[in-house]
């Protein structure tokens, strides 16, 4: 049985975007741009995938610089309106351009620091093979891309959307601005 990635470490996270924030540059916004939130506020860290060894090997391709970007379905986020409609929604909002965050292995350790450089939101079957390749698992083809994804899809899914090819499924490039 796979075991879950472990929740972040608050004080390793901690000291990570201590000595994070110092190496990236972003305390250099203070000077310019007056005590930006990007260089004030700890981002959310996070892990990728289901399992502690999915997490893993996908946090070493990004510090490998094999994996520059990822992939989620639409549903894990809160929806556009906020929560306004009367739902209960408990996903994350929607990355944005130049948002920051901080990327853990499978034991909750931060291992890089991530900027978001490009999101666009896609039916599955619309994901691109330079998407794909991007995303550096497997061989890199789109069919692999596909068969992979669909799989993880299926085993996340939330039992209310179930996997479909024209699901919507947010494409996000990033850069490390720091490795731990």
């Amino acid at each position: 049985m796979q075991t879950r990635p472990s929740d972040p470490r608050p004080d390793l996270v901690e000291a990570f975007w201590t000595e994070a924030r110092l190496r990236s540059g972003l305390v250099g916004e203070e000077i310019y741009q007056g005590f930006s939130s990007s260089a004030a506020l700890r981002p959310p860290a996070w892990s990728f995938g289901d399992t502690r060894d999915m997490a893993d090997e996908l946090c070493e391709l990004v510090l490998d610089g094999r994996k520059t970007a990822t992939s989620s379905p639409r549903w894990a986020y809160e929806e556009a309106d906020g929560g306004t409609d009367g739902t209960d929604d408990a996903g994350e909002p929607l990355p944005t351009v130049g948002s920051v965050t901080i990327l853990c292995d499978g034991s909750g350790a931060p291992r890089a620091l991530l900027r978001t450089t490009r999101v666009r939101v896609v039916a599955f079957d619309e994901v691109a093979a330079d998407h794909a390749r991007a995303e550096g698992e497997g061989d890199r083809s789109l069919e692999a891309w596909r068969r992979e994804h669909q799989a993880f899809l299926e085993r996340v899914g939330d039992g209310e959307q179930p996997f479909s090819p024209t699901m919507e499924v947010v494409l996000e490039e990033f850069e490390v601005l720091a490795r731990a």
